[in-house]
């Protein structure tokens, strides 16, 4: 790798204070690290030698974070359901009938889009995840790999923790770093007490963090309070799980004040995905009462069955648009707030804030241009009525995003991946379709036909 200078019309650092650097440029190292950020004349003057990639009409900033998200093939096939009749009836029989390359073509499309519209760090909760970890390293993505793991009687169908150790210990700081693996839990209800235990243990044992689902919908509080007579982040304390090496939850709409204060206290992140608790009709998570209390609140897409897309722009509007419409107050979730979640906080929601978020020297050089010769980026005003921030939450898109580099590679430029074949990603993904719905709907029939007997039985 050689060093790079990128000019661009404006640059974003997200860094203390929201500066703008207006004609700005960042110099990336030889090691994929970002070594200056300044105003273009400056960066060039004092490095003549280097080359210099210009962006006239874009912004730089830093790459999107999305703190969770599940790869899949099931987008715009599983519609119409709450959250947990949703799982009964469209992605459990799924996950029983899922076979290992289906699952690795899902992650590589699912990768691919998140690199075009401008995410260069993704949190993927996801099955037989070795062929997660291939893709990441193929595309250039940085990836937390979390396996959906059920180890209950009633959940066997899912990765196990011996599965999810065997891929700390293959591949947990692979591709020069880019790839982590943390332990998994689909949830509480997943696993045994003696599995939470040996959950928290491996996390601690090889370092690594703790992701589950928790809080998302009124069936999760309640059906918590009937097990364990608690609510449920309470019930995660009390179980030892908010013991593990680091511990990020996506959801928590269903969050208390009592349970916002556990959260802050025990420094728990939280993944906020607001399309796909709109979707589900799980509610509207308390996000401004969780960043007051110093909680790393990050941004996710949720999976894409559930969204339908992995557009973390959108997720930035629709954060914002959802705040305001739940609490009726216009002014809720300011825009700065957003552009944070969707980068330096959600970063710190991982532990990676000192490595990723912001464009600052001695950090990854993960680093997207956004076009700003769109109409729906014009007009950009500076001064009192300065508006980058407010076009980046409200009007930018995913399709805006023409370059996008992660520690210092450039994997995709002028809206093009560079690191793999797209068309081929899709036509080999729809070609495995029909086999995974088949074998989905034979399980279907064949429970139907079990329970119909039982019934008559009865």
């Amino acid at each position: 790798m050689t060093p790079l200078i990128l000019q661009a019309r404006f640059v974003l650092p997200m860094t203390a204070g929201n500066p703008l650097v207006e004609d700005g440029a960042v110099l990336v190292g030889a090691d994929g690290r970002i070594e200056q950020v300044a105003d273009a004349g400056s960066v060039i003057s004092a490095h003549p030698g280097v080359a210099v990639r210009r962006f006239d009409d874009a912004l730089l900033m830093p790459g999107l974070v999305n703190t969770h998200a599940h790869s899949g093939l099931l987008r715009g096939t599983a519609e119409g359901l709450p959250v947990w009749d949703w799982l009964e009836q469209f992605i459990d029989p799924m996950h029983r009938v899922l076979q290992p390359h289906e699952a690795a073509l899902a992650s590589r499309l699912c990768y691919a889009e998140a690199l075009l519209s401008g995410t260069t760090t993704i949190v993927d909760m996801w099955r037989h995840m070795d062929g997660s970890a291939r893709a990441a390293e193929q595309l250039g993505i940085r990836a937390v790999l979390v396996p959906y793991v059920g180890e209950h009687p009633d959940h066997d169908y899912f990765e196990t923790l011996d599965t999810n150790e065997a891929l700390i210990e293959a591949w947990h700081g692979r591709a020069g770093g880019r790839i982590s693996v943390w332990v998994g839990l689909e949830h509480m209800f997943y696993a045994t007490p003696d599995a939470w235990a040996r959950a928290v243990a491996i996390s601690r044992r090889h370092g690594v963090g703790l992701h589950t689902h928790s809080n998302e919908s009124r069936f999760d509080l309640t059906e918590t309070q009937r097990r364990y007579g608690m609510r449920p982040v309470q019930a995660l304390e009390r179980f030892g799980l908010l013991d593990a090496h680091r511990v990020l939850l996506a959801h928590c709409v269903w969050v208390d004040d009592d349970e916002i204060e556990l959260l802050a206290r025990r420094g728990v992140g939280v993944a906020h995905n607001p399309v796909s608790n709109m979707k589900l009709a799980s509610g509207a998570a308390p996000v401004e009462k969780m960043l007051a209390r110093g909680i790393a609140v990050g941004l996710g897409t949720d999976g894409e069955k559930e969204n339908n897309n992995l557009d973390m722009f959108e997720e930035m509007k629709v954060a914002s648009l959802l705040a305001k419409f739940s609490r009726l107050d216009a002014a809720a979730l300011d825009s700065w707030d957003v552009c944070r979640m969707a980068t330096i906080t959600g970063a710190r929601a991982l532990g990676l804030d000192a490595a990723i978020g912001t464009l600052e020297p001695g950090k990854q050089a993960d680093i997207i241009a956004v076009r700003t010769d769109t109409p729906r980026m014009t007009p950009l005003v500076s001064g009192r009525l300065a508006n980058l921030h407010h076009n980046l939450v409200f009007a930018a898109q995913g399709g805006d995003v023409r370059m996008t580099m992660v520690a210092g590679r450039i994997v995709v430029d002028e809206g093009r991946l560079l690191s793999g074949d797209l068309a081929a990603f899709i036509d080999e993904t729809n070609a495995a379709l029909p086999g995974l719905f088949a074998r989905r709907e034979a399980w279907l029939q064949q429970h139907r036909s079990v329970n119909a007997l039982r019934a008559a039985g009865e």
